[in-house]
């Protein structure tokens, strides 16, 4: 270890909360899908700062609108108008369908917001039930949305908000159980964290005629799957669904902390001022980034190579686990991808880094592959070489 980070992680352990299970590395450079550490080891990122950094480190594009956009102004609040949140606005609502969007700082925020509006419209419209999620999944850590998601997160936090339940995901029989008196339901088209899980086709669109059948809102969250990761720009869009709000992250910013909360003009109307807000969501620094990445992205035809490149990584994958017993499934699209084995799987991320790869492990079995859209067919083969190499080395060693 370098004295640099030696001191990084002397500071982190002294005064920072101990919260997260940081890996033994200290990264001070990235440009496109390569970051370097503090001796100037070279690494291919697949995780991209976990599905964020959807057009690389550093992109020229984003760089230059932060630059200029921070020459000019970077915060200002939203008692006033401010140029580039209009903008963005205007082009998240045309590529959504959606008729209007408020801004925050993160995917937790949107999720907050979402379920706000969502209690809102139920309140007009006299329903009393619950909201409704499904097992497995993850809309953040907040009280409100870990009283969605998984119990292992609410353990110590309790007493939980009232108002949820959960049903099993991916079953159709299930959504029978949904009554009328229900507010609403979140989603995700593909769990994240629960372990890159697509919703089959049959169940996403069942729910979908059931929340028009009963008028409960369908809310979508894109937060890890939107802004090109699946291969289009929203995931929704592989499914015969419409949602009522959609919330996205992540890769909105290019890096740049920003989240979003689109809905139709019938439920955004629910909010009237002093209902919600932000100080720095929507600011004119992190919609510039999101305007250059979502620009980016069209001009780059970045959803395009998605598809192709993750066409590519799913044959690799899908031969890796016909040789290796331990590979129990290998589960996505586009390039958000994940390898379930039949054991814990940090260790083999962290020979995966020993080799110049970075993924992540996520639901402890599962490695997460969702490098950065702009990843060539060399970088692919370097992070299949690494996974397959790390796989050996680990099996061989229990």
């Amino acid at each position: 270890m370098s004295e640099l980070s030696k001191k990084v992680t002397d500071l982190y352990q002294k005064h920072h909360f101990n919260m997260y299970r940081r890996f033994p590395l200290t990264l001070i450079k990235g440009e496109g899908c390569r970051v370097w550490d503090d001796e100037g080891k070279e690494y291919i990122d697949a995780l991209a700062g976990i599905a964020v950094n959807s057009v690389g480190h550093s992109h020229p594009n984003v760089v230059r609108a932060i630059s200029e956009q921070a020459n000019k102004l970077i915060h200002i609040s939203n008692i006033y108008h401010n140029v580039p949140q209009s903008s963005l606005a205007k082009l998240l609502t045309q590529l959504s369908g959606l008729d209007r969007v408020y801004f925050t700082n993160s995917g937790l925020e949107a999720n907050e917001g979402a379920l706000k509006l969502a209690r809102k419209y139920g309140d007009q419209q006299g329903k009393k039930g619950p909201v409704i999620s499904f097992e497995n999944c993850f809309h953040g850590r907040s009280i409100g949305t870990i009283a969605m998601g998984k119990e292992n997160y609410q353990k110590g936090f309790g007493p939980m908000p009232e108002g949820f339940m959960q049903l099993p995901y991916n079953d159709v029989e299930a959504l029978g159980r949904i009554d009328d008196d229900a507010i609403a339901v979140f989603v995700e088209v593909i769990q994240g964290e629960g372990g890159i899980v697509p919703g089959n086709q049959e169940f996403l669109e069942k729910l979908g005629e059931v929340c028009r059948k009963k008028d409960i809102l369908l809310v979508i969250d894109e937060i890890q799957t939107g802004i090109g990761r699946t291969g289009k720009m929203f995931a929704f869009e592989y499914y015969s669904l419409k949602p009522d709000i959609l919330t996205l992250a992540k890769g909105l910013g290019g890096g740049v902390p920003i989240g979003a909360v689109l809905a139709t003009e019938k439920v955004a109307s629910m909010f009237q001022p002093g209902d919600h807000g932000t100080t720095f969501g929507g600011n004119p620094l992190a919609c510039a980034a999101a305007l250059a990445t979502i620009t980016t992205i069209m001009e780059e035809h970045l959803t395009e190579a998605a598809i192709e490149q993750g066409n590519y990584l799913r044959n690799a994958l899908n031969m890796l686990a016909s040789e290796v017993d331990e590979i129990k499934e290998v589960r996505g699209i586009g390039l958000m991808w994940g390898v379930e084995f039949i054991f814990p799987c940090r260790e083999i991320a962290l020979k995966m880094m020993e080799r110049g790869v970075l993924v992540s492990c996520t639901n402890n079995t599962v490695i997460r592959i969702v490098p950065p859209l702009t990843i060539s067919r060399e970088e692919l083969d370097s992070v299949i070489g690494a996974l397959a190499g790390a796989v050996e080395e680990y099996i061989n060693s229990l």
